[in-house]
């Protein structure tokens, strides 16, 4: 039996074919041990899967459900958003969302099905009255619907830029599930319905409402009648009425100062909560051309104490919650027929009633005690907790209790499948995350607030950060810990926290910027115990990542931090004592960009590296002993810069033999192929917390990475497929051609033409231009014509960054031969190019900002440059004189002053000197000081 949705939906898909409409002709054979009609097995061949979808579909009973979704689990839930039951009695399943995913979840079988699809927060849900469609509603700047087929998970129709402006904020079906109404949240909001069912680009109708009646927060339709609706806000209540032959095609309102509304179950008449009172008002036939309300149309019932906070209607009934946790049912006439107080003391946030009957019957609380009927119910509370309650025997269970705070902090066990998990309000939880079960939790009372978790490699310790710069070390097994273990040496917030390779040590960095360290301390003839060994404010700026490692040629652990002022510490663990923390090396290894984290790179080389990665989208090699930079490699380029990467354990399966790291980024995680070459087809990325990821955790067997959101208090579980990486590095094509493609025009563009002539002038240049000796012809060029070139092609790095490209290439092959390498053909020049060049090209913002600073307003505003001030600091970096003999062909008697006129403008400098072309919109940003 399908919906009417649900026709119109077949109607639309071109893969349903006769024969399959055939096949939907009652094909039954009883079960006479359930007594159900059940559809026999149907061909699927040349089907569609909604359209031959059953309830057993999603979560089959005899075989797990397949892990095909990413991600795999989701741990946490938005308690803001209602809940709806969709299955009952063989199974029970019911939908909930978190961040941007919404999650059916089996509670029979422990499975979830996730319907990934959003871009941005969840933050409205609907469900059909058969439960067999779903919508999501999401608040971004480019908003989304998506509606969703509950039976087999698959989208079935997406409404793009619904509501541009604020997104939507409520949506609702109508009893027949054809049509969808959707409130936006703008300015100026706007109610729209839509025919969801047929491919139509627009909606059926809409109006936009005046603001003087509040904000509306929530919509539904009339049961039985989709002609009606409703919506509410904190002041008003608007009944809408849409009349078909109407020319405009909008929908006509008439508001009333009331709140949380919902239609009378058999009258005509609107229900509307205020506090524990029940407003009850007449609807006339006039009542939208009248635009009033007659003060004889409306009854104040006065029913309980507390406010209510849910309002729903059901099978005849009258339903409501309250701040207590009571449910409370009502007759059409308001008479107290049931209530449920003993179930949770908590406020209700939703009730959803099963789209099944129950068996058997209760009788009312009155006097004559009649007998009733009820559904089974799901209900959920601002807590975060979801309970499923069977009215026939008053009996309930929780389904689900997940702590709505701020999630910081996360850490994988590095033997067995378990993480642990930390919140804001102190909850520590460990969860096994094969069997998604939790089995062990404690709870901070005076501490609370934990930023950050660590496991030691042997598994044997988890040490807690706390935001109060407490510092708990408990046994992973049991979660208890020594007193003489919890350290409260710092009173910043810690925010990083890391054992050594031998769990010897341990050491937390905090918003103070020091660094302590922590030593395990030997006794004969007792237990080791850890003591506080010093701490060091090694940073004048916040410390962004901590790591231990072990020095060539020992087994010695070695500590170094890094910070927002580039600087790379070492600490000298050997040699500190107690209370004097010494520091080793102190290097800064960047000069304009920012690092924000560090790893160990894998033994790919004989060398040993340490892999930074910076706010301008660039990682960065760096030797382990000397801190050189051995190689700078563009990197993943999706939206925000990596702010943290770990290094996965290498992958068991022999067709896979490579390494892979896996970062995050504001709001994404993603996964990079190693060894690194700038290669952009080798890595990918996926929005996980839209709001913003805090931390990032791996298993010890690289199946699955961890993400932690920071407002979405929740936690995602992502199952790793290193072969769709490896496919999608393939398809992105062999050796030079993905770096050709990130060339303007590609190989066969102005641009290479330009690249290739500019090479070859430059071997001409390195001979002399004026000689009349026979040309050595050759495809290489020395080092030192590297920076000219660099120039020549529009990018202007620095001393230390040139001295970085020629290092790169003179070492690029010492391990291997133990000779330097002087020459560099072009393909590799390329490379060298598109890993070095900033990330997005030259940035006006800068160009302007650099002006304000060094030179003087020219009476409009306009900041401007002295002739002699731009030459001398141009000749003092060396970059002037390259560039205006490039643009002038090579003419060496052509002095740099006669080139530059007497002012320079941002313009100026920009199109004349360096030859780069001006679009409209940064010519029109010249005119005007940056942001501040």
């Amino acid at each position: 039996i399908m919906s009417e949705g649900a026709k119109e939906a077949k109607d639309e898909d071109p893969s349903t074919s006769k024969e399959a409409e055939g096949e939907e002709e009652q094909r039954t054979s009883r079960d006479e041990g359930k007594g159900k009609i059940q559809p026999e097995k149907r061909k699927t061949t040349g089907q569609s899967l909604v359209y031959t979808a059953t309830e057993e579909t999603l979560f089959p009973k005899q075989r797990a459900h397949p892990k095909t979704q990413s991600p795999s689990w989701v741990f946490g839930m938005n308690p803001a958003l209602p809940v709806f039951s969709l299955q009952d009695h063989s199974q029970l399943v019911f939908l909930y969302a978190t961040t941007n995913v919404g999650i059916i979840y089996n509670h029979t079988s422990n499975s979830q099905h996730i319907l990934q699809g959003h871009s941005h927060p969840i933050s409205c849900m609907c469900a059909s009255e058969d439960r067999r469609w779903v919508a999501t509603g999401d608040n971004g700047s480019a908003s989304i619907v998506i509606i969703w087929d509950s039976y087999s998970g698959i989208p079935v129709r997406t409404l793009f830029d619904c509501h541009p402006a604020g997104g939507v904020v409520a949506m609702a079906f109508s009893s027949d599930a054809k049509l969808l109404v959707t409130l936006g949240g703008d300015d100026v909001q706007c109610v729209c319905i839509w025919d969801w069912t047929r491919e139509a680009p627009k909606p059926l109708c809409c109006t936009e409402l005046n603001p003087k009646h509040g904000f509306q927060a929530c919509v539904t339709f009339k049961p039985n009648d989709s002609s009606q609706l409703l919506s509410s806000s904190k002041t008003h209540t608007l009944f809408y009425r849409r009349r078909p032959p109407d020319p405009t095609n909008s929908v006509r309102l008439a508001d009333v100062s009331l709140r949380l509304s919902a239609f009378h179950c058999t009258k005509p008449q609107v229900i509307t909560a205020t506090d524990g009172s029940l407003v009850v008002w007449d609807v006339s036939e006039d009542l939208v051309e009248r635009r009033c309300l007659p003060i004889d149309q409306i009854k104040i019932l006065k029913l309980q104490q507390d406010p209510i906070t849910v309002l729903t209607v059901t099978d005849g009934l009258i339903v409501t919650g309250d701040v207590r946790g009571q449910i409370h049912f009502y007759d059409e006439n308001f008479l107290l027929l049931k209530w449920f107080n003993h179930f949770s003391q908590d406020t209700i946030v939703s009730i959803s009633f099963s789209k099944e009957c129950t068996e058997g019957y209760l009788k009312d609380c009155t006097l004559k005690a009649k007998p009733m009927i009820i559904r089974n119910f799901i209900m959920s509370t601002a807590s975060s907790k979801i309970l499923h309650v069977n009215t026939q025997t008053s009996f309930f269970h929780t389904l689900l209790h997940e702590n709505y705070e701020p999630l910081h902090a996360v850490a994988c066990h590095p033997r067995q499948a378990v993480v642990a998990m930390g919140n804001q309000r102190g909850i520590l939880k460990i969860w096994d995350y094969n069997k998604k079960v939790s089995v062990g939790c404690k709870v901070y009372r005076s501490e609370n607030q934990i930023q950050c978790v660590a496991f030691d490699p042997k598994g044997s310790y988890l040490a807690v950060g706390f935001k109060n710069g407490a510092v708990h070390i408990l046994n992973s097994h049991t979660l208890q810990g020594d007193p003489e273990e919890c350290f409260h040496c710092a009173t910043d917030s810690i925010h990083l926290i890391t054992f050594s390779s031998d769990s010897q040590y341990l050491a937390t960095a905090d918003e103070g910027k020091a660094v302590t360290v922590y030593r395990l301390k030997r006794r004969k003839g007792s237990p080791p115990q850890w003591t506080y060994l010093g701490r060091h404010g090694s940073h004048y700026k916040p410390i962004k990542d901590l790591l231990f490692g072990v020095h060539l040629d020992s087994t010695q652990p070695r500590l170094l931090s890094l910070g927002m002022d580039c600087r790379l510490v070492e600490y000298d663990l050997e040699n500190s004592r107690v209370n004097k923390l010494l520091i080793l090396s102190s290097e800064r290894i960047e000069q304009s960009a920012v690092p924000l984290c560090m790893a160990w790179y894998p033994p790919l080389t004989a060398e040993q590296f340490l892999l930074v990665a910076s706010d301008q989208y660039k990682l960065k090699l760096f030797n382990s002993t000397t801190k050189m930079c051995r190689k700078t490699l563009l990197g993943p380029a999706y939206g925000s810069p990596i702010k943290q990467i770990v290094v996965l354990p290498k992958s068991r399966d022999p067709e896979i033999n490579t390494y892979n790291l896996a970062y995050i980024t504001e709001d994404k995680v993603g996964l990079q192929i190693l060894p690194l070459d700038g290669n952009p087809h080798k890595s990918n990325a996926l929005i996980c917390h839209p709001t913003g990821v805090s931390t990032l955790a791996c298993s010890y067997d690289g199946r699955f990475v961890f993400t932690a959101g920071r407002n979405d208090c929740s936690a995602l579980s992502w199952e790793i497929n290193l072969n769709v990486l490896e496919a999608a590095a393939a398809l992105g094509g062999e050796g030079m051609a993905p770096f050709y493609t990130l060339l303007d025009g590609g190989r066969d563009g102005r641009f290479h033409k330009e690249m290739e002539d500019f090479f070859y002038y430059c071997q001409m240049r390195h001979q002399g231009t004026n000689t009349m000796k026979k040309r050595q012809v050759s495809t290489k060029i020395p080092l030192l014509e590297i920076p000219f070139l660099m120039r020549a092609v529009g990018h202007y790095p620095t001393e230390q960054e040139i001295e970085d490209m020629q290092n790169e290439v003179k070492f690029s092959k010492y391990e291997e031969t133990a000779n330097y390498v002087t020459e560099i053909d072009l393909d590799e020049f390329i490379r060298l190019y598109i890993n070095h060049r900033p990330a997005f090209g030259l940035s006006s913002s800068e160009l302007v900002q650099a002006f304000h600073v060094l030179g003087k307003s020219d009476g409009t505003e306009q900041p401007v440059l002295r002739r002699q001030e731009l030459v001398e600091l141009l000749q003092v970096r060396g970059t002037l004189q390259a560039s205006v003999s490039f643009h002038n062909c090579g003419e060496s008697k052509h002095s740099p002053e006669s080139a530059v006129p007497a002012e320079i403008s941002v313009e100026t400098f920009t199109d004349h000197i360096l030859g780069l072309p001006l679009s409209v919109e940064q010519r029109s940003a010249w005119s005007s000081p940056p942001e501040q």
